[in-house]
């Protein structure tokens, strides 16, 4: 069932009826759908759970301002409180799973436990800019010699995929986000958190996960757990994998 938070700023789809254990945090450019079969296996196994659709995904509106992971973490704090008793377990793939690192951080007294995967933690290692025509056409239109129009043009034709895609508040969400620095509420965090990662991941590979498992030292207990021919769409490439873990730590909690 969908269900409206934050006076429909937020909306997540539910699952089970007894109190909500889990919450689950989507990636970028995705939505809450991506962890139907893991929600629903979970709640037919006892635990109920809820699928945020983050702003300006699925359901959830745009939101009012940018902001990188940090931001969405703000938002979303009282939504948990909303969704149910505290303390839960996040659970959160790419961009969700750096949200759900902040929440973890900042609202520790919130969350019991993470599930994280594919998840950029840490930003990595890149000695390539930007090809120079780009950043010739860049130059040109801060000096206003060239149109916005030209300058979309050269953005389309050098971004990303995710950038080219995204539009108004939602790119400059990306660009903070891309550009936003979570090591110091990563070494904060003080809960049980297992990284879930596929080892065909080229998004975010699993070196990723290595280097922030060494940066979350505050946590005692911090698993990691590569899948084998498993690419970087975890929650919906092995949902029964996904289900299974935020199960184990559930029952550990």
């Amino acid at each position: 069932m969908l269900r409206a938070y934050a006076e429909g700023r937020i909306y997540g789809q539910t699952y089970g009826d007894d109190p909500v254990q889990v919450v689950w945090l989507h990636g970028w450019g995705r939505s809450s759908a991506d962890f139907a079969a893991s929600a629903v296996s979970l709640a037919r196994g006892g635990t109920s759970s809820v699928a945020l659709d983050l702003p300006g995904f699925g359901s959830s509106p745009l939101p009012t301002s940018a902001g990188g992971a940090v931001e969405y973490a703000r938002l979303l704090a009282p939504v948990l409180d909303e969704i149910g008793a505290s303390p839960l377990v996040l659970v959160g793939h790419s961009f969700g799973g750096r949200v759900a690192a902040v929440l973890a951080a900042q609202h520790p007294a919130q969350v019991a436990g993470l599930v994280l995967c594919g998840a950029p933690l840490v930003r990595r290692e890149s000695s390539s800019r930007s090809p120079r025509a780009y950043r010739a056409v860049r130059a040109l239109h801060r000096l206003g010699l060239i149109s916005e129009a030209r300058m979309e043009a050269a953005r389309q034709k050098y971004g990303s995929s995710d950038y080219r895609a995204a539009r108004g508040v939602l790119r400059d969400v990306l660009v903070m986000s891309v550009n936003e620095n979570i090591e110091d509420e990563l070494a904060r965090i003080g809960a049980p958190v297992i990284l879930v990662w596929g080892d065909q991941d080229l998004d975010v590979p699993v070196t990723v996960a290595q280097r922030a498992r060494v940066l979350m030292m505050r946590s005692s207990d911090v698993a990691l757990d590569v899948l084998s021919n498993t690419g970087h769409l975890v929650p919906t490439e092995r949902p029964d994998v996904l289900m299974a873990t935020v199960q184990r730590l559930v029952a550990r909690l």
